[in-house]
């Protein structure tokens, strides 16, 4: 069978898997289950699973070549021997293990590498948090499915009543696909004309993008950050294979408070309170730079009505202003870089920012491959970290009675990336999940703790 071509994007996620670099990313759901729930709810969970016979496309879907990793030619076949037992598995926590015990677990699981002979993903339910408490830990290589599209297939399996427990699996549902119209004739030339017209435009997008960075460079554009503005700092060397994970959960109403308060946006205030909690965190390192963080913005570019699969992500650069001691004066200078980098892109297509994106993250980029191992950790500084903001469900969801207390994300550390902060939305919540090298920041619970005391410095400043 010829299977579905993997896109450029798609295949580097592929060429730069390591043993140090993993590159999966995860969810971590806790659960609430429900009160009529009896000692065996998770194993009854569990035989429903096993009886699951239906697994559709992209979670049956494994690599033709699984052994040649740096094939240019690499595409996703259906597992014709699939075993749902393999990718869902029960794991414990010593009962009653807290939420400690939790962060420990989920750093082992995603330390280690899923099997790419195989559809990667696995599903692990997690059983003995203290109160009777579970968890849903799902992983999925960034190959397959990337972050925002596998928050939108995993919510479609969960349900809005906590009654209903018959909502079809995740991997038992058909996804939606993208009609696409073609001539009778044949060939639609008006089609092949648009991309080609679209490709001159991205050139021609990029060159003005690029003209503006290098007035940045000579300090003719004060606020918007370069692809070589960033300081070296303890977060850019190179990473070992093992990970830690941390969490912090937020009121989203606090947060919308301080960002109307400010004058700036929600993706402000979460950028500002990851500052605040890295300047204590690398002072007391005794590590902090003096020249400003820079972190890389991930940006979804991808149409409303695109179904997904694969990844569209394009790359904004912006200070955290981690030189500046005041909070308020911290995000004042977050909020006036966060406006440059928009107004790069304001006037470029998708394929433009892509195209952008993946120009001014060359340097990153180049070090996560195995073909240059050598440099890994050695190039230039591009950026000194990661955060992402996803969105996820307005709304309280339900798996099989069970009430989702929260949605915190686990991405991916590299080298040259030691740390990745990916925020989510969730039931009038802002989750946050911190992932990073356990050798370079073995104490990464502390930067959680530390942004919530720049959340209070923050409210008692602006509210």
């Amino acid at each position: 069978m010829a299977g579905k071509r993997l896109s450029p994007m798609d295949a580097m996620f592929l060429y730069g898997e390591t043993r140090d670099i993993k590159m999966h990313v995860a969810g971590l759901l806790p659960l609430t289950p429900p009160k009529d729930a009896g000692p065996d709810y998770l194993r009854e969970l569990m035989d429903e699973i096993k009886a699951s016979v239906q697994v559709e496309a992209p979670w049956n879907l494994k690599l033709r070549t699984p052994n040649f990793m740096l094939n240019p030619m690499h595409r996703w076949i259906e597992d014709d021997n699939f075993d749902i037992e393999y990718h869902v598995r029960r794991s414990a926590l010593p009962a009653p293990g807290d939420e400690r015990e939790l962060g420990v677990l989920i750093s082992r699981l995603h330390s280690n590498a899923l099997d790419l002979s195989r559809p990667p993903w696995e599903l692990h339910l997690i059983e003995g948090l203290e109160g009777g408490r579970l968890a849903l830990y799902m992983k999925i290589h960034h190959a397959l499915v990337d972050g925002y599209t596998a928050m939108k297939i995993l919510s479609r399996s969960m349900a809005r009543d906590p009654d209903e427990r018959d909502t079809p699996m995740f991997y038992s549902q058909s996804q939606p696909r993208r009609q696409i119209a073609a001539k009778a004739a044949g060939v639609d030339m008006s089609a092949v004309w648009d991309s080609v017209v679209s490709q001159f435009d991205s050139v021609r997008d990029v060159g003005k993008a690029l003209w503006r960075l290098s007035r940045t460079a000579r300090g003719e554009i004060g606020d918007l950050v370069n692809s070589m503005q960033a300081p070296n700092s303890v977060l850019n060397g190179r990473i070992g294979r093992n990970r830690r994970f941390a969490t912090q959960q937020y009121q989203l109403a606090e947060l919308k408070a301080l960002s109307k308060a400010s004058g700036g946006t929600l993706n402000d205030i979460v950028m500002a309170l990851c500052a605040g909690g890295l300047r204590r965190f690398l002072l007391d390192m005794g590590e902090l730079p003096d020249k400003p963080l820079v972190a890389f913005l991930p940006v979804n570019v991808r149409p409303k009505d695109d179904p997904g699969g694969g990844n569209a992500v394009g790359a904004m650069l912006a200070s955290l202003a981690t030189d500046i001691e005041d909070p308020v004066a911290r995000l004042n200078a977050i909020v006036a870089s966060t406006r440059e980098a928009k107004h790069q892109m304001e006037a470029m297509s998708a394929a433009a920012i892509i195209a952008y994106s993946s120009l001014i993250m060359a340097p990153f980029g180049l070090q996560t491959l195995k073909a240059v191992s050598g440099i890994r950790g050695r190039l230039p500084i591009t950026f000194n970290l990661c955060i992402s903001n996803v969105p996820g469900p307005d709304e309280p969801l339900y798996f099989r009675g069970s009430r989702i207390e929260a949605t915190y994300p686990v991405s991916i550390p590299a080298h040259g990336m030691a740390l990745n902060i990916t925020v989510q939305s969730y039931a009038g919540t802002l989750n946050f999940g911190f992932v990073g090298c356990r050798d370079t920041l073995p104490h990464l619970q502390r930067l959680a703790v530390f942004t919530g005391e720049a959340l209070d410095e923050l409210k008692a400043a602006l509210l």
